[in-house]
């Protein structure tokens, strides 16, 4: 089985390995003892490990410039079709179609300037969804694993599934958003059904036709007679038995738990709220999030395929993005009137941003020079814009940040210390975070 230790061993002058691993030479004489404090306040909040979090995905890799990040000032075949709107942050700029977020912008913030190697799909969404660059090369299609995913890595770090698994992942799951070494366990569970379909019911949330209580009571028994045979080395890695006794027990637990059974019905809620979240997939799976975390599920994925843009990227974005908008600023809205944003980190971003030159399918390519992420919650400072891509939007030129910085952001905001250490079954350490530096100015 695996574990989690923390790096520990103190210098002469009071600090730990953990500490300057964690700040960095760089961060010490920019952020100085200050940013450390702030840090560790962070992490150290009794309330950070009762946070959850909600990432929304968006597969293929969103465009910075017809989003958070559009550049009125370049040429026509860079700037594109869309104009800049003003947004609640002075001086700050939207693309036209995200009415609703730049009116909330005051909640949010958004970092301009991740930038990473890793161009294709399989490699960028690996180094995003964990936090660590792939050991090979890996190609565009490619379902890759080569460390724990941010979620499974969160469900590991909670421990013991009361009920509902600690991770599920709408309507899918992300090329790397596994758990690696850590087993089974720490899957996410999927839900692939629509929930804006009025047939909407979870693949075992709800006890087979004809199957009394009783009698699935009663098989359970049978399986525990058998799960009484000797395993042949049952804590080695990877037995795939371990794996399926995991899941068979987060599959009971579904069925019979009534916490389960309420976080799913999602027709309990208000038309005026659903229809709030937007009558559509992706709008009813944002709804079904929110119901998740509320019901304490720590980490949830909002998996929203379709934004490898490579042609008609225009008339795409300008029939997806109000809806998609709606949906995110009323997430957002939902959440603070609910009491749950302070206690619940929003995260929205793909594995890479897209090439500033319009292509001659009107279209554009795999980018991962500049790229923009959006975060808000878990005591996110509102209206904070976080680094600076150069005038044309090809490269993050100021305040350049790694997905390692914006992996130690997320653990840190969910109490798990970035600098902690992974052990695999067979005792190899792994690093949880090579560089656990967080984005100081995303701390509260």
């Amino acid at each position: 089985m695996s574990q989690m230790n923390n790096v520990t061993g103190k210098y002469c002058d009071g600090l730990t390995r953990r500490n300057c691993l964690q700040l960095g030479l760089g961060a010490l004489s920019t952020a100085g003892f200050s940013g450390l404090l702030q840090q560790r306040a962070e992490a150290a909040d009794d309330n950070a490990r009762k946070r959850s979090c909600i990432l929304v995905w968006l597969d293929g890799g969103p465009t910075h410039y017809e989003t958070f990040d559009p550049k009125p000032n370049a040429p026509k075949e860079i700037r594109g079709e869309f104009q800049p709107i003003s947004t609640a942050i002075a001086g700050v700029q939207f693309s036209e179609h995200l009415k609703r977020l730049s009116a909330a912008a005051g909640e949010l913030a958004v970092v301009r300037s991740i930038r990473h190697s890793q161009g294709n799909h399989g490699a960028g969404n690996h180094y995003m969804m964990t936090g660590a660059p792939p050991r090979i090369p890996v190609g565009c299609g490619a379902f890759v694993s080569f460390h724990p995913s941010l979620g499974s890595v969160t469900a590991h770090d909670r421990g013991e599934s009361r009920g509902l698994p600690l991770y599920f992942s709408i309507p899918r799951m992300s090329r790397s958003g596994g758990p690696n070494f850590l087993g089974a366990k720490y899957a996410p569970f999927i839900v692939p059904d629509n929930p804006n379909s009025e047939s909407f019911r979870v693949r075992d949330v709800a006890l087979p036709k004809g199957l009394a209580e009783l009698r699935f009571g009663n098989r359970r028994e049978l399986r525990g007679l058998v799960d009484r045979m000797k395993r042949i080395k049952e804590e080695a890695a990877g037995d795939p038995v371990v794996g399926l006794d995991d899941y068979y027990r987060q599959g009971y637990n579904l069925v019979t738990s009534p916490k389960a059974q309420k976080a799913f019905d999602i027709h309990s809620e208000s038309p005026k709220v659903r229809n709030a979240y937007g009558r559509n997939s992706f709008g009813q799976r944002a709804l079904l999030a929110r119901r998740l975390v509320q019901a304490g599920v720590p980490f949830v994925t909002l998996y929203e395929g379709g934004w490898d843009n490579h042609g008609t990227i225009f008339p795409t974005l300008r029939k997806r993005l109000p809806a998609w908008d709606q949906t995110l600023a009323t997430l957002l809205e939902d959440l603070k009137q609910r009491g749950m944003l302070d206690s619940t980190l929003v995260l929205v971003l793909g594995e890479f941003g897209r090439t500033p030159k319009v292509n001659s399918r009107g279209g554009r390519d795999h980018w991962s020079n500049a790229m923009s992420v959006m975060m808000a919650g878990a005591r996110t400072p509102g209206g904070t814009i976080v680094g600076a891509t150069d005038r044309a939007g090809y490269s993050a030129v100021e305040r350049v940040l790694s997905p390692e910085n914006f992996a130690s952001t997320v653990y840190t905001k969910l109490g798990i210390d970035p600098a902690t250490v992974l052990y695999t079954p067979t005792g190899r350490p792994a690093g949880l975070v090579s560089d656990p530096t967080p984005i100081r100015e995303l701390l509260a």
